[in-house]
């Protein structure tokens, strides 16, 4: 994981520009997203971003349901948790600081599973 995003909505659209926003001005402009198959209420092939095309690949197998994967045209991919638009403010911050902290080094899937055990 290389951080966490926690979008307000299940709406990809609507969401990604902001997201994008981050990554163009500090890791290079994201050319294409991929994500889980029913991850998002919509699973466009092409998202409009800021006057562009963001290409998007949905997975049915191989990439964990709470990812999302930005690549970046000749910089580099960066896999992000995705925050459930519905949680509360203090279960986002625990589980945006566990995604970033490289010691860690879990799934999505599985720093989701830390929220839920008791």
């Amino acid at each position: 994981m290389c951080g966490a995003w926690w979008p307000r909505t299940d709406d990809l659209a609507a969401e990604l520009t902001a997201l994008t926003d981050v990554f163009d001005a500090s890791r290079g402009l994201v050319t294409r997203i991929a994500s889980h198959r029913g991850s998002w209420r919509e699973e466009p092939a092409a998202l409009p971003v800021n006057g562009r095309t963001v290409a998007a690949t949905w997975y049915a197998s191989g990439l964990d349901p709470h990812t999302i994967r930005l690549f970046s045209y000749g910089v580099g991919r960066w896999d992000l948790l995705v925050v459930p638009p519905g949680s509360g403010t203090d279960t986002a911050a625990r589980l945006m600081i566990a995604a970033a902290d490289p010691a860690l080094r879990l799934t999505g899937t599985a720093l989701m599973a830390t929220e839920d055990a008791p």
